[in-house]
């Protein structure tokens, strides 16, 4: 199933990457309409849109989803039903092909929808308490957005079609798009796990580790960004911009800030993926759309390639994922430390990797732009958490010695793992220089002063040093510490937003209910109810049959009474 799925799966990716440069070169597109039903003169239809945008997209989806397939093979090679995890995997990408071909709400709704419980299905795939609380924190905050998407198709009724790109040229005057732009940024911003609802998308690293490759590199976390993508021009004439910006900006700093002290190997990689997504969200609000897809390409190559490492890691070491017991891994998997080493650079934005085309030039991009100097300084602040936090993974996990049992052994030996490292390793070097060749083939110079051109290479330079520090600090029990605790404890838990989203939010209603349940339901409505009226009753036959048995003449009284009453009765 696995062998199958790969080549399919990875033909196909060939076959539509080679259609959509074609489509890219000639500015073609293909529109497909398919009607379904009417509905008060609102024709419900099933719509495709093939253009080079979502044809790209589709085949990067495909090409990373066919690897992880393969590497599946022998990371879960311990699963009694392999054919159902390939299959939960295969739905999980019909859903987003779905999502990405649709340029109408009913029909994107039917993907949204598809990731998010099809995303439910996989954080909990291993079936563990850790497992269901994150699964359930992933599908209810993902529900708020598949809410929003459902009022705004609601509201497009009043339209006459949920084809929102017949409405582009419709927009300026009218209230009810002005309201369907926001609650998509609302369905975006949920997807992307944007603050204030970020707490998702490192709870969600409950599931295996090629689901965490495939869903958090290219799928589920990016339909958020490519939805907006799609909706970028609304975006614009609305002037929602600004609070895209300032929320994708906080949603960066703070995500690099939490992954400076997070031991988690996987939780450091989501954070840097939510990191990334708050770049793209911000550079995406400040109307450079085509800039913001190129991003969202390259980094899902990168990152893909960062998460399999990741998983090779973990595989070996027995399925420990704290980066304290790490050390040394270099001396034992080359391979795999050469593949995450490349990755990761990549992400931090070294010259001439698949990273680097995109993030230098957004940042240039920024210098250029008219923002003030609080997102100035957010988003090169970020860059230089960024390498921060990519190094000190790195001290910790290649250098020094190796801190895991001194008796064990671990090898790069796995042909499966191997396999889909490599194959991501070639395009997450060259990815980047050919994709800014094809989405930008008119030659582009950015003219900046020296002192900003350096900006971003000596942040980088700064955040490799900042890391080395990160990794060597230790605590004190003496006052300052513990100050410098209470800090740590602030920004490494992504400022309480796991708490504020789950037991700030619950324990009111819940404690609510429990003390009504306890007072209405098993207290005086019982009382009252049916508990009291039986104990009453018991009470009063009880008490009657006590004074019959005690004494014989009330019996015969009441029984010459009652035959009174009767005789009275038939008489009458």
């Amino acid at each position: 199933m696995c062998s199958l799925s790969f080549f399919s799966l990875f033909f196909f990716s060939t076959f539509v990457f080679i259609v959509g440069i074609y489509y890219l070169m000639f500015d073609y597109s293909i529109f497909i309409e398919w009607e379904l039903f009417s509905l008060n003169g609102s024709m419900v239809v099933m719509t495709f849109i093939l253009d080079w945008m979502s044809l790209i997209f589709m085949s990067f989806v495909m090409y990373i989803s066919s690897l992880v397939i393969y590497y599946s093979e022998d990371y879960m090679s311990g699963e009694m039903n392999m054919n159902r995890f390939v299959m939960i995997v295969l739905m999980f990408i019909l859903s987003m092909g779905f999502l990405i071909i649709s340029p109408n709400l009913i029909s994107i709704l039917l993907g949204w929808d598809g990731l998010g419980l099809v995303s439910y299905c996989l954080v909990i795939y291993y079936q563990n308490m850790k497992s269901y609380s994150a699964g359930m924190l992933t599908a209810l905050l993902n529900r708020i957005g598949d809410v929003a998407i459902l009022i705004s198709i609601a509201w497009m009724l009043n339209f006459g079609s949920w084809n929102y790109i017949y409405y582009y040229n419709f927009i300026c005057d009218s209230y009810e798009m002005k309201v369907i732009t926001m609650l998509i940024i609302l369905a975006a911003m949920t997807k992307s796990a944007q603050i204030p609802f970020s707490s998702w998308l490192p709870a969600a690293m409950a599931a295996p580790t090629p689901v965490s490759a495939l869903v958090h590199s290219s799928t589920l976390v990016t339909a958020g960004v490519y939805l907006l993508i799609r909706f970028n021009s609304m975006l614009v004439v609305y002037n929602y911009g600004w609070f895209l910006l300032l929320i994708g900006c906080m949603t960066m700093f703070m995500a690099g800030f939490g992954a400076n002290f997070e031991f988690d190997l996987k939780s450091i990689i989501a954070l840097s993926t939510l990191s990334q997504l708050g770049l793209m969200m911000s550079i995406l609000s400040m109307g450079y759309l085509k800039l913001a897809f190129f991003h969202l390409l390259s980094h899902a190559l990168f990152k893909a390639l960062l998460f399999m490492c990741a998983g090779s890691m973990i595989h070996n070491l027995k399925d420990y994922q704290d980066i304290r017991l790490m050390g040394s891994i270099v001396n034992f998997m080359p391979l795999t430390s050469i593949c995450f080493n490349v990755s990761s650079l990549s992400l931090c934005g070294i010259p001439f990797l698949a990273g680097f085309y995109s993030s230098d030039l957004i940042l240039e991009m920024v210098c250029l732009s008219w923002i003030n100097c609080l997102i100035f300084f957010l988003y090169f602040i970020s860059t230089g958490l960024t390498a921060s936090y990519s190094f000190r993974l790195f001290y910790y996990s290649m250098s020094g010695d190796n801190n895991f049992y001194s008796s064990f052994s671990f090898n790069d030996s796995s042909y499966f793992i191997s396999f889909g490292m490599l194959s991501l390793l070639f395009v997450a070097v060259f990815g980047g220089s050919l994709l800014s060749w094809l989405i930008f083939p008119i030659p582009y110079m950015v003219v900046l002063p020296y002192y900003l051109s350096f900006l971003a290479i000596f942040m980088v330079v700064l955040g490799a040093y900042l890391g080395y520090y990160f990794s060597n600090i230790s605590f004190s029990y003496d006052l300052f510490s513990l100050n410098f605790l209470s800090f740590i404890s602030f920004s490494g838990s992504m400022w309480f937003m796991p708490y504020l989203s789950t037991g700030f939010i619950s324990y009111l209603p819940l404690s609510m209910g429990y003390y009504s349940s306890k007072s209405f339901d098993y207290g005086w409505g019982e009382l009252f109810g049916g508990q009291g009226l039986y104990s009453l009753f018991i009470y009063l036959i009880n008490y009657i049959q006590d004074l019959y048995d005690s004494n014989f003449k009330v019996y015969l009284l009441t029984f010459i009474f009652w035959m009174f009453i009767l005789l009275m009765l038939f008489f009458l």
